[in-house]
Parts: C-alpha cells; sequence; structure tokens
C-alpha cells in the first residue's frame, strides 16, 4: 500500500489521542474531481513557468488541438507499423481497449506477482513462451481468477505480456497530448554564474515538470503509470542479480510509455536518445514523481479552507494570477470577510505604536520640544488615546482677590454675578465682556447684536449707577463719622 498511497500518520491530543489518516494531497484530489478547470488551468499555468511551450504546443497539451507527432505525414509503411496497426484492431475487453480500472485491476496481478520474481536474469529482455502468454492473455480477457503462484507461468511470461499489454494500447502512457512537454523537459539544464545554459541536467526542476505533468494525466493512465514505474524501480534495485540498469529498462519501456503510436526508430531519430534519458530519469526518481509540488498543495488548500497562513511571494503571485474567481482568495467575498479581522489587527498596532511614544515623550526632559508634543496630544484626545493612561495634571486656578469695587458689585448685583459666572463656566463667551454688564446682556441679548445707540444707551445707564452708589456711600460715611 505504501507504493500505491503516500500517507502520513498522526497523532493529536485535542483528538483524544486518536489516530488519523492525513493524505497532504487532499486537497488537490479534491479541486482536480470537483473542479477539474480550475485544477488544470492552476497546473498548465506552472508548467509553462518551467518549459516554454509556443501557442500550438500549448493548445495540444490542454486538448484543444490534434497533437501532431513525428512521422504522422510519413508516407513509408514499414514492416514495424503495419504490424502494430494489425495487432490493435483485435481489441480484446483489456488488451486493445483503451485504459479502464478494469483494465488495471487485471493488468495489476500481473505487476504483483513480478514483484515476487524481481531476481530472473533478463526480466523483461528475454521473451516468455508464446503459448503461455496466449493462455494467461485470454484469461485476463475473460475476468477469469488466475493463480500466478501455482508455478504453470514463468516471470518472462508475465513480463513480456506486460509489455504487450502496454503496446497494445491506443496511445502511449503518456499521451500522444504530453509527447512535446516532455521533449522540453529534457532540455532543462542548470546555469553557470554568467547566466548562460550548460548541459548538466537541472534535475530539481525536472522532477518538479514531471510532477505537474503527471497531475494533468487521466486518472487511469496516472494509477498505471505509478504502478509501473515503482515496478521498474524496484527492479533496477535488484540490478546486481537481474541484470536490468534503469537505462535498460527504459530502452525496453520507453516505445510503451511515451514513443507516438505507428511510429518507428527512424522517425524519432532527432528525439530518441532524449526519450530514452527521460525514461531512465523517471525510473530513478519515481518516489518523489506522484506528489503534488508544496505551492499546489497550498492553493488548493487555500481554495477550500480560505486560511490566511504564510506563503511565499510565488505562491502569492499565484494566487493573484488572473484566472478564475476560485483561485483569487483576496477579492470579493473573502476579502470582505477578511477585512474587519485585518482592520482590528492595525488598530491595535497603531495603540501600541502611540502608548509607546506617549510614554518616550513623557519621559524626555523639560523643553519646548516636549512642550510642543504634549500640546499635539493634548489637540487630538480621541485619536491619541494613550494619553488617558498617564493623564496631565490641569493647570492649578489662580483664586482672584475680592476687591472693594467687587465688594459692591456683589452686594447690589450679587444674583446677577452667579448666574455670569456660571454661564461662563458653560459656553465662553466669544468676546470680553463686563461683570457689570452681565445682568443688561441677559435682556438684550449679544454685544454682536445689539446697535451703537443701545450700547452708549447701556454704557450711560452704568455710569449713573455707578455715581448713585458713590454718593450713597459717601453720605452713609459722613453720618457714622
Amino acid at each position: 500500500s505504501d507504493a500505491i498511497c503516500n500517507f502520513v500518520i498522526c497523532n493529536d491530543s485535542s483528538l483524544h489521542s486518536q489516530p488519523i489518516i492525513f493524505n497532504p494531497d487532499f486537497f488537490v484530489e479534491k479541486l482536480r474531481h470537483e473542479k477539474p478547470e480550475v485544477f488544470t488551468e492552476l497546473v498548465v499555468s506552472n508548467i509553462t513557468r518551467l518549459i516554454d511551450l509556443p501557442g500550438t504546443e500549448l493548445a495540444q497539451l490542454m486538448g484543444e488541438e490534434d497533437p501532431k507527432l513525428p512521422g504522422a505525414n510519413s508516407t513509408a509503411s514499414g514492416f514495424f507499423r503495419s504490424l502494430m496497426s494489425l495487432k490493435r484492431k483485435e481489441k480484446g475487453v483489456v488488451f486493445g481497449s483503451p485504459l479502464t480500472e478494469e483494465g488495471i485491476a487485471q493488468v495489476s496481478q500481473l505487476i504483483e506477482y513480478l514483484h515476487k520474481n524481481l531476481r530472473a536474469e533478463g526480466l523483461f529482455r528475454v521473451p516468455g513462451n508464446s503459448i503461455r502468454q496466449q493462455i494467461l492473455k485470454d484469461a485476463l480477457n475473460n475476468g477469469t481468477d488466475i493463480d500466478l503462484d501455482s508455478g504453470e507461468f514463468h516471470s518472462n511470461d508475465v513480463a513480456t505480456l506486460l509489455k504487450m499489454f502496454l503496446g497494445e494500447l491506443p496511445e502511449p502512457l503518456l499521451t500522444h497530448k504530453h509527447f512535446h512537454a516532455h521533449l522540453k523537459i529534457a532540455d532543462l539544464t542548470l546555469f553557470d554564474e554568467k547566466g548562460n545554459k550548460t548541459s548538466t541536467p537541472d534535475k530539481e526542476r525536472q522532477i518538479e515538470a514531471l510532477q505537474l505533468l503527471f497531475l494533468i494525466l487521466p486518472a487511469p493512465n496516472r494509477s498505471l503509470l505509478k504502478l509501473l514505474l515503482d515496478l521498474l524501480y524496484q527492479t533496477a534495485k535488484k540490478q546486481d542479480k537481474n541484470k536490468m540498469s534503469a537505462h535498460n529498462l527504459a530502452l525496453m519501456f520507453a516505445p510503451h510509455i511515451l514513443w507516438p503510436r505507428n511510429v518507428t526508430a527512424n522517425d524519432l531519430q532527432e528525439n530518441i536518445t532524449k526519450l530514452n534519458n527521460g525514461v531512465t530519469f523517471m525510473i530513478k526518481h519515481s518516489q518523489k514523481l506522484f506528489k503534488a509540488p508544496v505551492y499546489i498543495r497550498e492553493c488548493a488548500r487555500l481554495h477550500y479552507l480560505g486560511s490566511r497562513a504564510h506563503t511565499s511571494k510565488d505562491d502569492l503571485d499565484l494566487l493573484t494570477s488572473p484566472g478564475p474567481k476560485e483561485l483569487q482568495p483576496l477579492k470579493s467575498q473573502k476579502r470582505s470577510r477578511l477585512d474587519p479581522c485585518h482592520q482590528e489587527e492595525t488598530q491595535q498596532r497603531t495603540e501600541e505604536a502611540l502608548k509607546e511614544l506617549f510614554h518616550h515623550v513623557h519621559n524626555m526632559p523639560d523643553s519646548a520640544k516636549k512642550k510642543k508634543l504634549i500640546r499635539q496630544f493634548n489637540k487630538h484626545p480621541t485619536v491619541l488615546t494613550p494619553g488617558s493612561e498617564i493623564p496631565i495634571s490641569p493647570a492649578p486656578r489662580r483664586t482672584r482677590s475680592r476687591s472693594f469695587s467687587g465688594l459692591i458689585k456683589w452686594k447690589v448685583l450679587g444674583t446677577p454675578v452667579i448666574l455670569e459666572r456660571k454661564s461662563r463656566d458653560a459656553t465662553p463667551e466669544p468676546e470680553r465682556i463686563s461683570k457689570e454688564n452681565v445682568h443688561l446682556l441677559q435682556k438684550c441679548g449679544s454685544p454682536a447684536h445689539m446697535s451703537q445707540a443701545k450700547l452708549k444707551s447701556l454704557e450711560g445707564q452704568k455710569e449713573e449707577s455707578c455715581r448713585r452708589m458713590r454718593a450713597h456711600l459717601l453720605s452713609k460715611d459722613s453720618s457714622s463719622l
């Protein structure tokens, strides 16, 4: 099971210590099945980032145009091409038919048997017995249960029959649409310090490109390819016994995995080395090729969970790149859902910064600059909230001494003076007004709205009242003497 699925067992104390099976590619597979168009566009956009695909080849990869393959326009009819065409006309339930899950289930019996017999010398190179192969082929086509461990069949019979099954498929396992993309992957090389291409293959980018291409393979093709490459990987590990290295195995399987149908080696003269080396690379790194790249996993997870986890700049570029609305988590509905949280965090950070600034100003030595900064804080009490934590004591009010004339006014105009003080504390007047005129202003209104004549009459009344008051006091003092 480890060869087919990559699962991680994790224990979480919050889940009552129950083991949970977690597939790291869960959201990738979910996006692939539920929204295949969105998934394909996401993967293909990253493929074109790694390899240069002209418009025609990109359209072929997307299935928008029929693939233009080598040898398609050739009129030469060799024996090999005719033989392969005749073999594919004899279609059965499994052999010669398009790849299905039923066919994979039948062929997986052969793969399982070969895993237990990898030490046979010349495996996949030495042909088996044709009669036993035909009996086994008919049994698989009819869906008959086969006991391969009975000893009736040899490992070479089973290995040859597996190659026959792949060779009779209507198209190679990697499909015709992917042919040009695999040729471009072989050209991915490292660059030197001056930015010039070298002849050294860039293995990391090649692995990444193959991971992406395998993601958009049809599900049956991808399932069988994983089973096959794992078998060839295990076979190459036993090359000291079976004498079959990864390169030797690639020569046996490249025509079935990657070569276009009805072509010969002459049709692929320019590219045959690239194709064979490409299959060799797949066998050697098969254990890494069926894992989705990390950024694809993150994009798929963000699509369903809308998490605000930190991502790299490349990941953010992918998420905000033009494309389907589903792959833009920072727009429309998600933005309205995330903005309140973002604003709350921003406000909290601002308040903390203001508090720190206010403490710094408060601890400064007395100077004109400090007074100026404190005045700025006091001008904005609602914004600069830190000032409320360290209150600034207001300036003490000076008590005014009561003069002789003030006592006279208090005796004569006591009630109006008190009212004037209350009104002054409640709402400050725009202009300075003497206390003597408070009782007159309450009757006549604001000085701004009075005419010059009224003002003169008020002044006259004021002088007259003062004259009478002085005369009254003088007469009283003289009588007492």
